[in-house]
């Protein structure tokens, strides 16, 4: 009783947000559930006069609900099924995450842009999107602002990239197993990647779809090493700042461990499709209810005032990963 009191006001707002930016979403898959949370969620915000009584059940939902999203996130991973078919993919998948994050590195340091942000879309372009963000956020203490934020600018170049791709794939002369390698290393959600795949198989008639969605749930998986790394090196840059001893189980992100038992789970049991499914679909839609919360969280005209730095840095992160995903291919003789 005492948690619905204090949480069901916020959980039920973030809920009726999330309800219409979930079929939205469906309609317009380019853009999907999250980012339409995202948006209204800031609209509404500019409009809730008294926010005192959402507050702790938004922020739970921008916290708790986000972890949770993850832990469901595992159960759509059958572990032999992506590791056998991403295996190919492994070389360009590793250049890529590392192209990445050496770009926003480069560009936290040049540009003086906050660590947060360079941290949220260089793992958000390189692994998968919203998800990589999602797991991230809560592990580095990113704020919602920077959540929305970092969300805001890999949308972007989903859009572009889902309605760019298909016609660049065919001006390259790629064949379908390439168009299904860059489409998976390249492009940031799932959603896009769908999309993309989707209309080169239209052009094409092909099934690129199956090896791009595979491809994309190899990259799905540097969550885990990811998340670990950079609960230590927080805690570490804690330890530094307060002269405190460096604790690996308050820094360790314990909702990734839960990530991967899912996973685990899924695989030992082969659990079917009429179970992982509903459980995919439930992680997708606490995502967006979390995004919800955090668009609640957010103000819209600070966000636009300080966009420009994150927006470049993903810009070049997109450009570096589309470029080395097709170099790679090119030495591995996959073009």
């Amino acid at each position: 009783m005492n948690f619905l009191k204090k949480y069901a006001a916020g959980l039920f707002l973030c809920l009726i947000i999330a309800a219409p930016s979930w079929f939205l979403g469906q309609l317009v898959p380019v853009v999907g559930g999250p980012v339409f949370a995202i948006l209204i969620g800031m609209v509404v915000t500019l409009v809730l006069t008294n926010k005192e009584p959402f507050t702790a059940g938004v922020n739970y939902t921008s916290k708790k609900i986000l972890q949770a999203a993850v832990v469901f996130l595992g159960f759509g991973m059958n572990l032999t099924e992506v590791l056998a078919k991403g295996r190919q993919s492994l070389p360009i998948i590793l250049s890529t995450i590392a192209t990445s994050l050496v770009i926003a590195f480069l560009l936290y340091k040049a540009l003086k842009l906050h660590a947060n942000n360079a941290v949220l879309v260089g793992v958000g372009s390189s692994i998968c999107g919203g998800s990589a963000i999602a797991a991230t956020a809560p592990v580095i203490r990113a704020s919602d602002e920077e959540v929305a934020q970092s969300i805001s600018v890999i949308f972007l170049f989903n859009v572009v990239a889902a309605l760019t791709f298909p016609a660049l794939g065919a001006m390259l002369g790629l064949s379908n197993e390439g168009f299904g390698l860059f489409a998976g290393t390249a492009i940031n959600d799932t959603s896009s990647v769908t999309a993309a795949s989707t209309a080169w198989d239209g052009i094409h008639g092909s099934n690129t779809l199956e090896s791009a969605a595979i491809v994309k749930m190899a990259r799905t998986l540097a969550i885990i090493p990811i998340t670990l790394a950079l609960a230590i090196w927080r805690g570490r840059k804690e330890k530094q700042s307060a002269a405190s001893a460096f604790s690996l189980k308050k820094s360790f992100p314990f909702f990734v461990l839960f990530f991967v038992l899912a996973s685990v789970v899924t695989t030992v049991f082969q659990l079917p499709m009429a179970v992982t499914d509903p459980l995919k679909e439930l992680s997708k839609f606490l995502i967006v209810m979390a995004m919800a919360a955090i668009g609640l969280n957010t103000n819209i005209v600070k966000l636009i005032k300080t966009g420009g730095k994150p927006i470049f840095t993903g810009f070049c992160c997109w450009l570096g990963i589309s470029v080395v995903s097709l170099a790679m291919q090119h030495v591995l003789n996959i073009w």
